[in-house]
Order: C-alpha cells, then sequence, then structure tokens
C-alpha cells in the first residue's frame, strides 16, 4: 500500500488479521467481492436489455467487470490504489434489484413505509451487513451479528456514489437509516456531502462504461438508428429525452453540438450489418469513446491537481463539460431506442405486476415462503419494519429468472 493511504484508510469495523504479508487490505477486498454470492447474482440481472434473452448484450455482472476494467487503468494513471478503486467498480451495482432500475422503482413503492428502496443504499447494506462472510464478535459493533463482507473504510467509501441517508425530497440517497452505525465508522467524522476521490473515478468510470456499452447493445440488437444524429429532427429527439431524464440544466445547443461531435468521429457507425468488420468496427468505437472520455477526465484532473497521487479528499476528479455532454448524449440516444422502444411499457408494467404480487404473498407468511437465509433474518429482526425490510432484501437479491420462478410457484 502507498504512503497515500493512512491505516485509518484500511481499518476494518471489526479487525481481521491479515494472513498474507504479500497481499494488501485493499487487494483483500477486491478478493471478498469476486467471490461474493452478490456479484455471481448480477449475471442474471438486468442491464438494459433484460438478462437471459439474449447472449450478446450486458447484465449487471459484465457491465460492472467493464466498469471495474475502466476505473482500474484511469485510477493507476491518477495515482490510486488500483484495487481500491476495482473493489469500489465491483460493488457499485451489488444492491441493484431483478429488472433493474424499474424493479428498484417497484421495490421503491412497495417499501414506501419503512425508508424505501434504493439500489445504492442497497449496495452498502449488502456490503456491511447482508453478504455472509463475518460476523461481529460479542464485544464489537452488532454482538453475534453478520457485519457482511467486513470492508475496509476507504473500499467501503469508494464504493458510496450517495453518502448520505434518505432525505425528505430526494430519491437517491446511499444509506438506509439501519446501517447508519457503520456509514459513521466509514464517513469517520465527516459530515458532508462530499465523495471521496476513488469514488469520484468510480463514477465516472460507471457513465463512461455503460453509456457506451448500452450503445453497442443497442446498435448490434438493431434497436437504435444508426443514422438518426444526421438529422437535425433526430438529434431533437434525443435531446428531448436528455432533457427529459438528466435534467433541464442540460443546454439545447450544447447537446446538440455534442451530438454533431459524436457523429463526426471517423468510428461512427454509417452502417451496421452484423458481419465480422460490422462487430469489429463496433467494438472499436467503443474502444475509442472510453479512451476518448478517461482521458479527458485524466488531463483535466492532472492540469489542476498535478503529477502527484490523487487519493482520497486530497483532489477531485475533473470533467470537461464536453465529456460530460457527450456521455449524456449517448446515454440519451440509448434510452430513447431501447428503454423507450415500442412495447417497453407493457414489459415495464408487467414486472412491476410480479414483483408486488410476490413481496405480497411472501409478506402473508414469511417463515414459510422465505429462503432459509432470510428466514434466519426476519426471525432475528427487531420489530414490524425491520422484518418488512428482511422481505423487501429477499424480493432485491433475486436475479430476473428466479423472480420469474417464484412468481410463477407463489403467486399462479
Amino acid at each position: 500500500m502507498t504512503m497515500t493511504y493512512s491505516t485509518s484508510d484500511s481499518e476494518r469495523w471489526v479487525h481481521e488479521p491479515n494472513k498474507s504479508v504479500e497481499r494488501t487490505e485493499f487487494a483483500r477486498d477486491r478478493a471478498r467481492i469476486m467471490h461474493s454470492s452478490a456479484l455471481r447474482r448480477l449475471g442474471v440481472k438486468t442491464q438494459v436489455m433484460v438478462a437471459g434473452q439474449n447472449d450478446f448484450p450486458r447484465t449487471r455482472l459484465t457491465h460492472s467487470l467493464e466498469c471495474a476494467q475502466v476505473g482500474r487503468e484511469l485510477g493507476s494513471a491518477l495515482g490510486c490504489d488500483a484495487d481500491l478503486v476495482d473493489t469500489a467498480c465491483l460493488a457499485h451495482d451489488l444492491g441493484h434489484p431483478p429488472f433493474g432500475h424499474n424493479g428498484e422503482n417497484a421495490l421503491n413503492e412497495l417499501a414506501a413505509d419503512i425508508g424505501g428502496f434504493e439500489g445504492n443504499a442497497q449496495s452498502f447494506r449488502l456490503l456491511t451487513r447482508l453478504e455472509p462472510k463475518a460476523i461481529s464478535p460479542i464485544d464489537g459493533p452488532r454482538p453475534s451479528h453478520s457485519i457482511g463482507l467486513n470492508l475496509t473504510r476507504a473500499s467501503l467509501d469508494a464504493a458510496s456514489k450517495y453518502p448520505w441517508v434518505r432525505r425528505e425530497g430526494q430519491t437517491k440517497f446511499g444509506v438506509y437509516d439501519d446501517d447508519a452505525d457503520v456509514f459513521a465508522w466509514v464517513r469517520n467524522g465527516r459530515t458532508d456531502d462530499a465523495t471521496c476521490f476513488e469514488a469520484q473515478v468510480m463514477d465516472w468510470s460507471d457513465d463512461v462504461s455503460y453509456c457506451v456499452h448500452d450503445i453497442e447493445d443497442a446498435i448490434y440488437g438493431g434497436h437504435l438508428k444508426i443514422d438518426i444524429l444526421g438529422s437535425v429532427s433526430g438529434r431533437g429527439e434525443v435531446i428531448d429525452v436528455a432533457r427529459e431524464w438528466y435534467g433541464d440544466h442540460f443546454e439545447i445547443a450544447a447537446l446538440e453540438s455534442a451530438l454533431v461531435r459524436l457523429a463526426q468521429m471517423p468510428e461512427w457507425p454509417t452502417d451496421y450489418r452484423g458481419t465480422t468488420e460490422s462487430l469489429a468496427a463496433l467494438k472499436n468505437l467503443t474502444s475509442k469513446l472510453i479512451g476518448r472520455f478517461c482521458i479527458a477526465a485524466q488531463q483535466a484532473t492532472r492540469a489542476e491537481f498535478g503529477d502527484k497521487p490523487l487519493t482520497r479528499y486530497g483532489a477531485s476528479l475533473l470533467v470537461p463539460e464536453a465529456a460530460r455532454y457527450e456521455v449524456t448524449a449517448l446515454k440519451a440516444l440509448a434510452a430513447r431506442f431501447v428503454m423507450n422502444r415500442k412495447g417497453a411499457d407493457e414489459v415495464y408494467a408487467s414486472q412491476r405486476q410480479m414483483i408486488a404480487d410476490l413481496v405480497g404473498v411472501l409478506l402473508t407468511d414469511p417463515e414459510r415462503f422465505l429462503d432459509v437465509f432470510h428466514v434466519d433474518l426476519w426471525l432475528k429482526a427487531d420489530g414490524a419494519t425491520a422484518q418488512k425490510r428482511v422481505v423487501i432484501d429477499h424480493v432485491a437479491s433475486l436475479t430476473d429468472v428466479s423472480l420469474v420462478q417464484a412468481h410463477d410457484t407463489l403467486c399462479t
């Protein structure tokens, strides 16, 4: 571990001796994520296209692996510990439920009376409570209860995009009230909303990875009209989605310029036929875009902070406005042709109904219908609110496939 990280950064909520002198604490964290059941389950969870319907599109797992590769290289170039950024990227989506953001919205409505549901807060809950790896001793925090993977302070902090508990009027948050004790330990006296440098690298790597790869998946799947950026009206459709989905603070003229710049790239496809040559050209486009966005952030950050290692709260990742607008434009392009594709609303409604049906049945007799792991948590839960949270935890842990199977078994 480099001198840019302190002993406080590498502390765990409950001390666990390192069995290997060659492996750093952050390398231990990465290994724990890699061997977790939560990471494996992401292989059958929706990224954009429903998992299991086609072999090519990304799942949450492949997205997380690609995000980790991007983040590891960008973080290393700026002086971060590579394993620390890798860990944060692998962990950032662990809490996402079946059916992606649609499933997240459904669970949030069903959990409105117990503090809501948020994928990032669920990720933190998995890391610090639900993923079975470490049990707190009698004299430790949460005596004789699971403390999740018991990662280091810096890794938990780096995996936190929204380091605050739920607030009135805010849809995004990173911690449930239940988990405020370990969150306070992670923040180590900080009371602001600042994210550490590694979390900023993870966040940008996430944006870059999913906007670029969603476009690749959309083109491959035949959903995206490649020539849409060639007309003012076509770009206008994408701009409307960008401002509706990502905020009207994004200026129309700047989004227009971003779309024109993207369409003028030599690598931007003018045709796609599914041939070897087309697939190679498409992959070259993704490589060029990832490099374009990461190099822009790296150069801007270095210009401001110099060549020293940039870690923790010693710097901020600076992303040029042009790069942010291009990433937003690509996200909106994918949203226009994939999330808003014909028939999607009916699919989303069916998914939400299945989740609501399943939660309803599970609540009628949790001891009968929950799996053994969650029955144990339900029996140990303190009160009705905590018990309902266990039911929500159970449904959130399911994959797209296992949720449909559970619904078919219990609700039909």
